[in-house]
């Protein structure tokens, strides 16, 4: 527990700074080029999962309040939160959402993706990791 309120969460909930969502997504990147396509779909992912958390923190309170309750994030209040997000940032939220649902189930879990396939995603992922890093919440 002092873990996750040293970084940001109370009772289990852990938010990412920005930093760590976009470090995520270059080292999603990286392993993609490496040809690390299974690796770099889950890190891919986690940028997105990590920006959804930071969005739905700063843009939708009452999600936010609901997880702290909980004490935990689950996959339906992600979901809950993108379709939030969506109506007041714009498609990009669903969009770089399901893509990155996409490779972490196709390209982490079953192993299906070819490298192509993870790069023509990529830029949906990308533009949801911006507006989280767009927030400019660390200094």
């Amino acid at each position: 527990m002092a873990e996750a309120a040293s970084r940001g969460g109370v009772k289990g909930v852990v938010i990412l700074p920005v930093s760590g969502v976009k470090r995520f997504f270059e080292e999603g990147e990286r392993l993609l080029k490496a040809g690390d396509v299974v690796q770099a779909c889950e890190k891919i992912y986690k940028a997105a999962e990590d920006a959804v958390k930071v969005l739905v923190k700063t843009h939708a309170p009452e999600i936010y309040r609901d997880v702290e309750s909980r004490g935990r994030w689950s996959v339906g209040l992600l979901d809950k939160g993108v379709r939030n997000l969506e109506r007041e940032l714009g498609e990009d939220v669903s969009h770089g959402w399901a893509e990155a649902w996409y490779l972490h189930v196709e390209g982490f879990h079953e192993e299906r993706l070819k490298p192509d396939a993870v790069w023509w995603r990529l830029k949906h992922v990308k533009r949801l990791v911006e507006l989280a890093s767009n927030l400019n919440l660390e200094p």
